[in-house]
């Protein structure tokens, strides 16, 4: 292992590949704690400032929402979001009269219109009595209600920020990726290894049944699974995980009729353990390295399938954020006005896959035995 963590370190490809990796897994579990936008699946509209530009600046009125919205714990916080308690409204300008607030609110970016809010209404919802001063009430207001919010990758077709969406998406795409090679390593590893031990009437049934799974399209499988198990979150994790098991299966074959006449498994036989224990204490260890740049492959693989299904409509639902999904939602602009929107989910999408296929090949040098130290 040494000599291999040191070949895998002169790659720089693959350096770089694990290094994106370690961010998107960072990313994906402090999404809710760095998103501009908190509330559960960076959902929150703002229909008034739909499609705009990356960089877009706007000054918000935060108005108290009228019912009170629980907090929850730092734990739900980090998994599921906060709903927020406060309703943005964009303005143009704003100013005191009295007990009111007078603001000109965004229409688009060349109308407004006027709307007068009670200074209750703002901080405490609906008008109450408020024990706070004027004068106190207003300052609040000033320093805690109106603030300037910028869209840093633009908003989309609903007022969303997209980079709260990019982010959170992140967990889609590494978490189908996660379930659909540990899916796919179970079931391959298993039937390959049965396979290639046992050889035979064994290695026949299991070959036909993985022939005739690779016979059909991959694409039009998942359909299937997907329609048979319902479109969501998990279902599509699963239907990709059940597509691409048939591949390890081959590979793990290959090497475990290769393993199985070397002169340590016949000593394992000739000690009389067991068939169980000689495949998974002797032949599996020792195919480790194909079964890792296998998974890595896999893992790419199942970021753009989970990316098409989302795209199709068939994959993760709305609202939550996934970058196939976002991609579907704004490809309309990439002739507009705001290629971005769709191009920005389109590079994320990229670069992960890029970064486990670069993983993969400094994988396959490092544990090749034949290669220099």
């Amino acid at each position: 292992m040494q000599s291999s963590w040191k070949r895998l370190r002169r790659n720089k490809g693959a350096v770089a590949g694990l290094l994106v990796i370690t961010l998107a897994v960072l990313v994906s579990i402090s999404a809710y704690l760095i998103s501009p936008d908190h509330t559960p699946d960076a959902n929150r509209m703002v229909l008034e400032i739909e499609g705009q530009h990356p960089g877009f600046r706007t000054t918000m009125l935060a108005v108290q929402k009228e019912r009170a919205v629980p907090s929850v714990s730092f734990f739900q916080r980090l998994l599921h979001g906060q709903e927020s308690d406060v309703t943005w409204i964009p303005i143009r300008s704003w100013h005191f009269k009295d007990s009111a607030l007078v603001i000109q609110r965004y229409v688009d970016e060349s109308t407004s219109r006027e709307e007068v809010y009670s200074l209750e209404q703002v901080w405490y919802g609906l008008p109450s009595a408020a024990p706070m001063p004027l004068s106190r009430l207003q300052e609040n207001i000033r320093h805690r209600r109106i603030f300037t919010q910028t869209y840093w990758l633009g908003s989309d077709k609903f007022g969303r920020d997209i980079l709260s969406r990019l982010l959170l998406g992140t967990r889609v795409s590494l978490g189908v990726g996660c379930i659909a090679v540990i899916i796919s390593l179970s079931i391959g590893v298993l039937l390959g290894a049965v396979a290639g031990y046992f050889k035979g009437r064994t290695d026949d049934a299991v070959m036909w049944l993985v022939n005739v799974v690779w016979s059909m399209p991959t694409l039009l499988l998942v359909f299937a699974l997907t329609l048979a198990l319902g479109k969501g979150f998990w279902q599509v994790f699963i239907a990709v995980g059940l597509t691409m098991w048939v591949g390890v299966a081959r590979i793990i074959r290959g090497q475990v009729l290769a393993i199985r006449e070397l002169e340590f498994v016949e000593a394992a036989r000739a000690l009389g353990y067991g068939h169980v224990r000689i495949i998974v204490k002797h032949i599996l260890p020792n195919i480790m390295g194909p079964v890792m740049v296998v998974a890595a492959g896999n893992f790419a693989t199942a970021i753009v399938v989970e990316a098409g299904l989302s795209f199709l409509g068939v994959g993760v639902q709305p609202p939550q954020p996934s970058w196939g999904l976002m991609i579907k939602e704004n490809y309309n602009f990439i002739i507009t006005h705001n290629p971005l929107l769709a191009l920005a989910p389109g590079i994320a999408i990229m670069l992960l896959v890029l970064a486990f296929n670069l993983l993969g090949n400094g994988l396959r040098d490092a544990l090749d035995v034949r290669s220099k130290i």
